[in-house]
C-alpha cells in the first residue's frame, strides 16, 4: 500500500468525509494524515490510587471495579452515581445525561480504567462524566498512555469529527500503512545524533508510551524536516558556486584605488573592510556571487555597496541599485552621486516618475556603456531597460521584493550579475540559516566612529507636557525633532485624525513664527512630501510631524529627537528602524516612547527592549520570539517556513546540527548517489516535486 493514496484507503473514511477534512485541514493524502501532528497531549501514563487523590487535582486516572449503580433524586430530574473502588478506597462516578444508555452499558465488579476532573465535596471525591473504559479493552488499544490532541476546526466539531475520531483514524492508518513506512535518513546520521527510525517517530508522535519516547520521537521529526530544508538550501548554494559562472573581477583599478585613498569620508571600521575582503574574494573566484549584507541602520552599508560598483567599474562593467520606494532610491542617487563627484563616472537615476525623454537618455546610455551606474525602483526591472554589461546588481531592503522581481534582474544578461542583497533589518541567526541558507552572509556588526547610541526613554501620556518642554529645550540648541504617529491600513480614517489632532495639538504648544513645522502622510501628492521633506532637510522647519513613511529614506543629521506617538501599536522592528532616522550626526540623540497606559504584555516587552538596547540583532531576537518567523519576514517569505514540527526559535541546537550534516552529506557526495544515502536521495526527489517554496527561497 502507498502513503500517497487518498485517504478513502484509510478503513472509516468516507467520500464526504475525506472531502471535509481536505477542505478544513489541507489532508488530501494517507500521508498528509500521518503528518498532521498533535500539538498536546493529555498524560495517562500515571494511575492515581484513591487514597492519594488531592483537592482539586487536575484530570487523574483511576483503575477500579465498579460495586454499585443507582439513580438519586435531585431537585431537578436525577443523577446517576456509581461507586468505583481500589485497593485504597472509594470515588463516585456521576452522570446528569444519558442516564440510561449509561446505566444498561456498566458491569458490576469488572476492572474499569476512570478518566476525568475531580470535584472534591464534604470530605469525598467525585468524578462527574468520566471517560470510562472497560481494562480488557484499554490495553488493547495503541492510544493508551499519552493521548494525542489534534487541531481542529469548528466546522468539524459540529459535523461529529472529534478529536477521538481523528485519533481512530490515525490508528488505522499506522495499523495499515506501518510497514510500509520507509526510512528517509541514511544509517550513519541515526546512529550519529541516536535518532529513533522513521516508522518508531511516527508511532510514538501519534500514540507515545511515555514522555521519553515522545522526546525522542519529536527530536527524530524536528531533525528530518530541517534536515531537508537545509539539504536544499546548501544544495542550491553548491550548485550556485560551481555551476553558475559568475563574471570575473580581476584588478582592483584606478576608480577603485582613488576613492578609497582620497574620497572616502571617514575611515572603514573593521566590519566594514572584513565585508570588503569578503565581497573582493567572491567577484574575483569566477563563481556567482550572492551575497546577503546585513548591518543596522547607519553602520555603512551604502560605502561597501559603493566600493562593490566600483570594482565592477574598474573591471569595465556596469552597476544599478535597485530600492524599494522613490524616496530611498533618490537618497541612494544624492549619496553616491556626492561621493562620485570628480571621478568621471556617469550616475543616473530611474524611478516611475521620470520623464520619457529622460529615459530614453537613460535607456541609450545603458545599452552604449556610456551610463556606469543606474539607481531606481522595480522601473528597473521594465523589459526596455537593458544594460551592456551588467556586472553588479545590488538590492536594498530586499524583503520588500518578491522572487520573480529578482529574477529579472538576472536575465538582463547573458550571465547573471552579481547579486550583493543590503538589509538594515537585523536577521536573526536561526532564521537566516532557513531563509537564506543558500546566500553567503556578511554582516556589519559595529557602528562608524564618532556615532552616538541613541538614548531611548518610555513615557507615558500624562508625561506629554514634560516632553514638549524637552523638545523646546532641543530646539533652541539647534537642533530638529521628529514626531511620528502609527499607520495602520486597516484603519487608515482613525490613523489620519489621530495624525491630524496630533499636528494640531503640536502647533497649539509650538506657535508660528517662532516654531516652523512640517507634515507628510501617505494621503500627499508625490511633490508636496518631497516639498515637506526638503523644508525640514534644509533646517526651514524644527519639526516634522509624519506617519511611518518616514521610516525609510530621509537622512538629517540634525534631527536627534525621536518621538514616537502610540508607540505600543507598533512592531518592535519598526520601532527599530524609525529610532535609526536619528542618531546620524555627530551630537547625543533621543528617542521618546509615547504609550498609553493600557498596555499588553507583548507591548511592555516590546518597549522594555527598546530602552535597554539599541542592538539590532538582539531586538531581531525578542522580535522572533514574540512574532514568529512567519510574520517577520513578511507575507512573500512567510511560506517557506511553513514546519509541520520544528521551531526556527526553540529547535535552533537541532537547526545548527541539521545544516552542519546536510553540508557534510553533501561535500562527501554532491549528487546524493552513494548507496548509504539512496534513502536520502529519494525521499528529496520526492519532497523537490511536491515543495512549491523550496526552489524559491533566495
Amino acid at each position: 500500500m502507498n502513503l500517497n493514496y487518498p485517504i478513502t484507503y484509510i478503513n472509516g473514511i468516507s467520500a464526504n468525509r475525506a472531502a471535509l477534512l481536505f477542505s478544513e485541514l489541507g489532508i488530501k493524502t494517507c500521508n498528509d494524515l500521518l503528518n498532521f501532528f498533535p500539538f498536546r497531549y493529555i498524560d495517562k501514563t500515571q494511575f492515581y490510587k484513591i487514597k492519594d487523590l488531592k483537592p482539586n487535582s487536575s484530570e487523574v486516572q483511576i483503575v477500579g471495579k465498579i460495586t454499585s449503580i443507582k439513580s438519586v433524586a435531585q431537585k431537578r430530574g436525577s443523577r446517576l452515581v456509581a461507586k468505583l473502588q481500589d485497593s485504597s478506597g472509594t470515588v463516585e462516578l456521576v452522570w446528569f445525561k444519558g442516564q440510561k444508555w449509561i446505566k444498561d452499558s456498566l458491569k458490576i465488579n469488572e476492572p474499569y480504567v476512570a478518566y476525568g476532573k475531580l470535584n472534591y465535596y464534604n470530605g469525598s471525591f467525585s468524578m462527574p462524566h468520566p471517560e470510562l473504559e472497560l481494562a480488557t479493552a484499554y490495553e488493547k488499544k495503541l492510544q493508551t498512555k499519552m493521548q494525542p490532541v489534534y487541531p481542529s476546526t469548528e466546522k468539524l466539531t459540529n459535523v461529529g469529527v472529534s478529536n477521538k475520531l481523528i485519533r481512530t483514524y490515525i490508528q488505522n492508518l499506522l495499523q495499515q500503512f506501518y510497514d510500509g513506512i520507509q526510512e528517509n535518513l541514511s544509517l550513519k546520521i541515526i546512529d550519529d545524533f541516536k535518532l529513533m527510525h522513521k516508522r518508531d517517530a511516527l508511532l510514538n508522535i501519534h500514540f507515545p508510551k511515555n514522555q521519553e519516547n515522545l522526546t525522542k520521537a519529536e527530536y527524530r521529526l524536528k531533525f528530518e524536516e530541517l534536515f531537508f530544508i537545509q539539504l536544499q538550501l546548501v544544495r542550491k548554494k553548491l550548485i550556485n558556486k560551481t555551476k553558475i559562472k559568475g563574471f570575473v573581477f580581476e584588478k582592483v583599478g584606478a576608480l577603485f584605488n582613488d576613492f578609497y585613498k582620497d574620497k572616502l569620508p571617514f575611515d572603514l571600521t573593521n566590519a566594514q573592510k572584513r565585508v570588503l575582503k569578503e565581497v573582493r574574494k567572491d567577484v574575483a573566484s569566477g563563481a556567482h556571487m550572492n551575497r546577503l549584507l546585513q548591518g543596522d541602520v547607519g553602520s555603512g552599508k551604502t560605502i561597501v555597496a559603493l566600493l562593490t560598483m566600483l570594482l565592477a567599474l574598474d573591471n569595465n562593467f556596469q552597476a544599478t541599485i535597485m530600492a524599494p520606494t522613490e524616496i530611498l532610491a533618490n537618497q541612494h542617487f544624492v549619496s553616491v552621486s556626492e561621493l562620485v563627484d570628480g571621478l568621471n563616472i556617469k550616475v543616473a537615476i530611474l524611478t516611475g516618475s521620470v520623464k520619457t525623454k529622460k529615459r530614453r537618455e537613460i535607456h541609450e546610455g545603458l545599452e552604449d556603456g556610456s551610463l556606469h551606474i543606474l539607481i531606481g525602483t522595480h522601473a528597473l526591472l521594465e523589459d526596455k531597460v537593458k544594460f551592456k554589461n551588467l556586472g553588479i546588481a545590488i538590492i536594498d531592503e530586499q524583503h520588500r521584493f518578491g522572487v520573480k522581481q529578482r529574477a529579472k534582474l538576472w536575465s538582463k544578461n547573458k550571465l547573471p550579475p552579481h547579486i550583493l542583497v543590503m538589509t538594515a533589518t537585523p536577521i536573526p541567526r536561526t532564521l537566516a540559516m532557513s531563509v537564506y541558507g543558500d546566500l553567503d552572509i556578511s554582516v556589519i556588526d559595529e557602528l562608524p566612529p564618532g556615532r552616538k547610541q541613541v538614548k531611548t526613554v518610555h513615557r507615558f501620556d500624562s508625561n506629554r507636557l514634560s516632553v514638549f518642554k524637552f523638545m523646546k529645550d532641543q530646539i533652541a540648541q539647534g537642533r530638529q525633532i521628529y514626531v511620528v504617529y502609527p499607520l495602520i491600513q486597516e484603519s487608515e480614517a482613525m490613523d489620519y485624525k489621530d495624525l491630524m489632532d496630533g499636528y494640531e495639538s503640536i502647533s497649539r504648544e509650538f506657535l508660528s513664527p517662532n516654531y516652523q513645522i512640517s507634515i507628510v502622510h501617505g494621503k500627499m501628492k508625490p511633490a508636496d512630501k518631497e516639498f515637506e521633506m526638503q523644508r525640514f532637510v534644509k533646517g526651514e522647519t524644527q519639526i516634522m510631524v509624519a506617519t511611518t513613511v518616514i521610516e525609510v529614506g530621509v537622512n538629517v543629521p540634525n534631527a536627534s529627537v525621536m518621538v514616537i506617538e502610540s508607540s505600543e501599536r507598533f512592531g518592535l522592528s519598526q520601532l527599530h528602524q524609525l529610532r535609526g532616522r536619528v542618531g546620524r550626526g555627530a551630537d547625543q540623540s533621543y528617542c521618546i516612547l509615547l504609550s498609553s497606559f493600557k498596555l499588553s504584555a507583548e507591548a511592555k516587552t516590546r518597549l522594555k527592549t527598546m530602552v535597554e538596547t539599541t542592538d539590532g540583532f538582539k531586538i531581531a531576537e525578542v522580535d522572533l520570539k514574540l512574532r514568529g518567523p512567519g510574520n517577520i519576514m513578511g507575507t512573500q517569505q512567510s511560506g517557506v517556513l511553513n514546519l509541520k514540527i520544528a521551531d526556527v526559535v526553540k529547535d535552533s541546537q537541532i537547526l545548527v546540527n541539521a545544516r552542519n550534516t546536510a553540508i557534510e552529506v553533501l561535500q562527501e557526495d554532491p549528487n546524493l548517489s552513494k548507496v548509504e544515502n539512496v534513502p536520502i536521495s529519494q525521499a528529496f526527489v520526492k519532497m523537490s516535486k511536491s515543495s512549491k517554496i523550496w526552489s524559491n527561497i533566495s
